[in-house]
């Protein structure tokens, strides 16, 4: 059975929608276009160069495009994949233990289930998205007291939560940071140099069998919480640390 038309639309601010494909399809929330600062020139110096990939800071500009207001739940996933995979199980808990190969399998999955276009953030929608027009070290400002209204970030945690808890962004978004770690389309690449300026994946001359992570996990430590981390890893490796949200095109 396919699904044409949503089933559900929510306004959530005068520019900012929300929609759902089909009754356990994530929900998603439709962004502005605009443009953004993306990486960092703040690199802690106790760190050395372990950061010199948030660099240099470059302008994107992004066309508007609806993305998952969560992290794609237990529930979603199991509905079009079956089995679940997940190390802390729970309907309304981000599904983890996911490699970059088999979220790409749902988002195709998806898309033929519904007739839409599902993917895989880029590496620049994703920021744009969690950085929701700030330009701080965190997408709620710079003072890292707040991180307990926005995420689960703490390595007391010991697992994930389930999503929507928190508080979300200027955009409506839920757990851009915390909880799991988010695949994302893009290649690794060392540093921003040549990267696109128009928010698409950047695929050409980095090494395709590492793909990036963003957003930080339940147990990483604080400085991964920043907006601009990047993490690559292997597209095959799972853990309980990783899951994903996804994009959807017009």
């Amino acid at each position: 059975m396919k699904f044409f038309i949503a089933v559900s639309l929510i306004i959530i601010s005068n520019n900012i929608w929300a929609f759902k494909d089909c009754d356990n399809c994530p929900e998603m929330v439709v962004v502005p276009a605009g443009e953004f600062m993306m990486g960092s020139e703040v690199v802690p110096i106790a760190y050395g160069d372990v950061f010199e990939n948030e660099k240099p800071p470059h302008k994107v500009r992004i066309k508007s495009f609806a993305i998952g207001k969560h992290e794609v739940t237990q529930m979603q996933w199991r509905w079009v994949m079956g089995k679940n995979p997940s190390n802390f199980k729970g309907n309304n808990l981000p599904v983890e233990m996911i490699s970059w190969i088999d979220a790409q399998k749902y988002v195709k999955k998806l898309s033929e289930i519904t007739g839409k276009k599902y993917r895989l953030p880029t590496e620049a929608e994703w920021e744009y998205a969690a950085r929701a027009g700030s330009t701080s070290i965190y997408p709620w400002g710079d003072n890292e007291l707040e991180m307990l209204e926005y995420s689960w970030f703490s390595p007391k945690l010991n697992k994930t939560r389930p999503v929507g808890l928190k508080s979300p962004n200027v955009f409506g978004l839920y757990d851009m940071i915390g909880n799991v770690e988010e695949w994302v389309l893009d290649c690794a690449h060392n540093n921003y140099i040549g990267a696109p300026s128009d928010g698409s994946a950047w695929i050409r001359n980095g090494d395709c069998s590492i793909r990036m992570l963003r957003g930080g996990y339940w147990d990483d430590p604080t400085l991964n919480a920043r907006t601009a981390t990047r993490n690559p890893q292997n597209k095959i490796a799972k853990s309980p640390f990783i899951g994903f949200r996804i994009v959807r095109d017009f």
